[in-house]
């Protein structure tokens, strides 16, 4: 039996133990959405709860976590108005040296587990002809560097999901968003170099988990704010745009990819990668 307990629009986020997605729900708790925050570490999302949010363990490659989510808030509030897919991670690694079960993994958690999530929101969304369904992209969704294939394959496929959905939801009042955040203070920069280093570190590409890594340790990252305010830009907007962009090199990166020919970007990247 549904339940509307409150006024407030509904939201699921994804990913919400940390980083950006920690940010999102803080964020939409203050702009006065009802915000169950999501993730397998509960224990991380005390400041969540204590900021009036409600927290949801979920593995999005659990199918059974996902459904007793969804069914959680359509039982407590009566209907869902918002799905942020957030959570994710980067696969790194030489694509000849990463297990194809990871690489199995990482499409599972990037692409399949919001594909997943939309199914089972899509038609309570459909019932009351209204939704936002944003996905968390990345610039690495439009142009990939060495180490990190599985990854931008990930972000890849997801970019080219939101196309097909977004043509498929648009009658029903539904909006679907792509967010392609450029670097941004996250835990995701450290695990990528990891497990880059897990998987190449000592063998033909070692040369490169070791350019990559210093070009981690160096980068710049912007705030997770700048992300969270795309966010709402996203959803306070009438007619939202199908993509946003923000983060440190999110702008000019992409702008490069869009004008430089695929030889120019790889000798780019490659003088990028050698320091």
């Amino acid at each position: 039996m549904k339940t509307n307990t409150s006024s407030k629009p509904v939201a699921l986020i994804t990913g919400a133990s940390s980083g950006m997605g920690k940010d999102f729900a803080l964020r939409l708790i203050s702009e006065g959405y009802e915000v169950y925050g999501a993730a397998r570490r509960t224990d991380k999302m005390n400041d969540i709860k204590a900021a009036g949010g409600r927290v949801l363990a979920l593995d999005v490659s659990d199918d059974n976590a996902m459904l007793a989510a969804v069914q959680q808030i359509i039982e407590e509030q009566g209907r869902i108005d918002v799905l942020i897919n957030n959570a994710g991670y980067g696969q790194y690694g030489a694509l000849e040296d990463v297990p194809l079960a990871e690489g199995r993994r990482q499409m599972e958690t990037n692409l399949f587990g919001a594909a997943r999530l939309v199914q089972l929101c899509l038609p309570h969304m459909r019932e009351q002809r209204y939704g936002r369904i944003i996905n968390i992209s990345s610039i690495g969704g439009k142009l990939a560097t060495p180490l990190g294939g599985w990854y931008h394959t990930s972000k890849y496929a997801l970019e080219g999901y939101s196309d097909a959905l977004r043509n498929e939801v648009r009658p029903f009042g539904i909006a679907v968003v792509v967010i392609e955040p450029g670097g941004v203070e996250s835990e995701w920069a450290g695990i990528a170099s990891e497990q880059a280093g897990r998987y190449s570190a000592d063998g033909a590409y070692a040369g490169l988990v070791q350019s990559f890594g210093k070009l981690q340790a160096t980068a710049r990252q912007a705030p997770a704010k700048v992300i969270s305010d795309l966010i709402v830009k996203a959803l306070k907007a009438k007619h939202p745009k199908a993509r946003y962009h923000g983060g440190f090199m999110a702008a000019p990166l992409l702008f490069l990819r869009w004008i430089l020919s695929d030889r120019m970007f790889d000798r780019l990247i490659s003088k990028a990668m050698q320091g």
